[in-house]
């Protein structure tokens, strides 16, 4: 009995503290979702945690700021936009990373090292300082403004931490496996379509989440390449004219915000059960 004490109480302090910590985590976005149902005078008055205090009454909420953010304030647009930008710019980094990462992991040609050595530098290199040139760029191949500027900046952003991860994930599946299909006449293309893609989906769907997550937050450079053209402009930038437009607003901007977390939540926590596995993927041999 004393044993199985000692080695319950443990488990029970942790499990209590993971909690604790997981509460306080949720506590921020339990408020911003509260304070999105409820009206502008009642924000102004009262802190979003007395509604517990009427749970019942439903006449302290309304949907009226979700109406007027998604109406007038243009977020529906900006959000079907966001969608846009961010799943082909996931979708074409994702495959170009994955083609890069097999050839670097298993096929021989001169410079390989080398090659790869230079794409992971690429890492600490700030994208602010290529602002400029690719935007001079943009403007004479007359892609400003357009998402297609926009996908090839994020591809080209992304591809380096894709490359990384994705090689590192690639070069770590069992030699054996390779050489028997070669052995059996597999070509390159049947290989990684056939053995590389399915053994390589928790690191895929790991450096997924981070391309999306970075793509779909991103204000700046959705700010430089797309500018200031409503018809394009991601949720971004919409919040941002809405935080400097009508910063007293805190109603319409906590519906704002609340409609960018629901893609994010939605990706994370479907792909969650691959996040884990995708980072350690390729950092243990044996």
């Amino acid at each position: 009995m004393k044993t199985l004490l000692q080695n319950w109480i443990p488990k029970f302090f942790l499990q209590v503290t993971v909690l604790s910590f997981g509460v306080l985590w949720t506590l921020p976005s339990l408020g911003l979702l509260i304070s999105s149902f409820r009206p502008a005078a009642a924000i102004e008055s009262s802190g979003w945690w007395t509604v517990f205090q009427r749970p019942l009454d439903f006449s302290q909420f309304t949907l009226d700021n979700y109406t007027l953010v998604l109406g007038r304030e243009g977020l529906l647009q900006a959000f079907l936009n966001s969608i846009v930008i961010a799943l082909p710019s996931t979708v074409i980094t994702l495959t170009i990373a994955a083609f890069a990462a097999y050839a670097l992991s298993w096929m021989r040609f001169p410079g390989r090292q080398w090659l790869f050595i230079g794409i992971v530098g690429l890492l600490v290199v700030p994208l602010q300082m290529t602002l400029i040139p690719v935007l001079q760029l943009y403007n004479t191949l007359g892609l400003s403004g357009l998402f297609v500027g926009v996908w090839l900046a994020h591809t080209g952003y992304g591809m380096p931490l894709g490359v990384y991860l994705l090689r590192n994930s690639i070069q770590a599946l069992p030699v054996d496996l390779l050489e028997a299909a070669a052995l059996d006449g597999a070509t390159h293309w049947q290989t990684f379509t056939r053995i590389i893609l399915p053994l390589s989906v928790p690191a895929l769907a790991s450096f997924g989440i981070f391309q999306f997550l970075w793509v779909w937050n991103d204000l700046l450079v959705a700010l430089v390449y797309l500018g200031a053209n409503k018809t394009v402009a991601p949720l971004t930038l919409v919040l941002r004219n809405l935080v400097g437009d009508r910063g007293q607003d805190w109603h319409l901007l906590t519906a704002g915000a609340f409609v960018s977390m629901l893609i994010p939540l939605i990706v994370f926590i479907s792909l969650q059960r691959y996040f884990v596995r995708g980072l350690l993927a390729g950092s243990v041999k044996g």
